[in-house]
């Protein structure tokens, strides 16, 4: 059969990875991301942050007087073809600028979401969510990456972050009171690879209860974890992905109960849950992409990246046991990152913060 070699230097390493037939390779260090590519991957969500058009607003419209453009209806977050693509293309620009303060673009970057970000436009947003029969927009998904945005601007010791943490405030405690008025009432996890993934929207939920010390928060997500995913055993792996992946089910599962078990607890559930991935022979294929200018086929560039910055949390809390599993993160990453260019709209408005996110796991 055939083999395909793959050069990656932008990453900051000279990796020959052999990608076919997806025998794995072992790749004993995680990939670090340079500033190289922090500078060519935040380039995607700054040509995108401001361009209105096209846009995929999803909307429930009360009657025609709620028909109104992107921009008016969603002055902050109206670029990058939908909202929750926006909010985390924000978050990629605020992360990769407190990680690399030299970064290209920096000037620019802060102009932008400094326009984007104020205090006005946050308030429209939050307005936003009064509309009749908008108040459950973007829910979890939507919400989680909001969550995410403000944690990053939190952790960001800088003039220009806390101002514009005390901008997004009012949207970040709106998010933090939805989900604790919508996790009691969700009877059954929901167990999707895509945007209303539960444990998705938990996991960094409790990642902005963590860092930001809201405790009744981190509870309300503990308690629904253990609801919902305590029990869980044998998790069909062998299933995915499925078709539009972008979240794999199994592995977002597993981070959410590695952030809110204590280890006595979480290794025995992990090896009911999923008992093969501690063998060292364990092998898992990249999802393959058939066609990156379809927004729908292409979630599985995404689905690779989330993959593998599950797999980077699971072997920095416990190397000795996971460690082997660090050469299929390595090789989900390198199957997909090449592929995220510029003429390619459909997976460039979004794709570059799930590298960023998952380059930044691997550190």
């Amino acid at each position: 059969m055939k083999h395909i070699y793959l050069f990656v230097l932008s990453l900051g390493l000279v990796l020959l990875v052999n990608v076919a037939p997806y025998a794995q390779t072992v790749l004993p260090n995680p990939i670090t991301l340079s500033l190289s590519e922090a500078n060519r991957l935040s380039k995607m969500p700054l040509h995108c942050m401001q361009v209105e058009y096209p846009n995929k607003l999803n909307q429930t419209l009360e009657d025609e007087t709620y028909l109104k453009g992107p921009k008016e209806l969603h002055p902050a977050f109206y670029g990058c073809f939908d909202w929750h693509s926006s909010v985390h293309g924000h978050w990629m620009l605020v992360s990769l600028l407190r990680q690399f303060p030299d970064l290209e673009d920096a000037d620019l970057i802060k102009e932008k979401l400094a326009e984007n970000l104020s205090k006005e436009n946050i308030l429209q947003e939050v307005r936003y969510f009064d509309m009749p029969q908008n108040s459950s927009f973007e829910r979890t998904y939507g919400w989680a990456w909001v969550l995410k945005l403000t944690e990053e601007l939190a952790l960001w010791d800088d003039p220009f972050a806390k101002k514009l943490g005390e901008n997004l405030q009012p949207l970040t405690a709106l998010m933090v009171e939805k989900y604790m008025d919508f996790l009691p009432k969700l009877i059954y996890p929901i167990r999707v690879g895509e945007h209303s993934n539960i444990a998705f929207g938990l996991s960094f939920a409790h990642d902005f209860a963590i860092t930001t010390g809201d405790e009744s928060l981190a509870k309300l997500i503990t308690e629904r974890a253990y609801h919902w995913f305590e029990n869980d055993q044998n998790c069909p792996l062998n299933w995915e992905p499925s078709g539009f992946d972008f979240l794999s089910p199994c592995f977002q599962e597993l981070d959410i109960m590695r952030k809110v078990m204590p280890e006595d607890e979480f290794l025995p559930w992990l090896e009911a849950f999923m008992p093969k991935l501690a063998e060292s022979e364990f092998n898992l294929i990249p999802g393959k992409v058939s066609d990156r200018t379809d927004g729908k086929l292409v979630h599985l560039d995404g689905l690779n990246f989330s993959r593998a910055w599950v797999i980077y949390g699971l072997i920095k809390d416990y190397p000795e046991k996971y460690s082997h599993l660090t050469g299929i993160a390595n090789e989900h990453i390198l199957y997909s990152l090449p592929s995220i260019v510029d003429d390619n709209y459909e997976g460039t408005h979004w794709l570059g913060s799930f590298a960023i996110y998952a380059l930044q796991q691997a550190q």
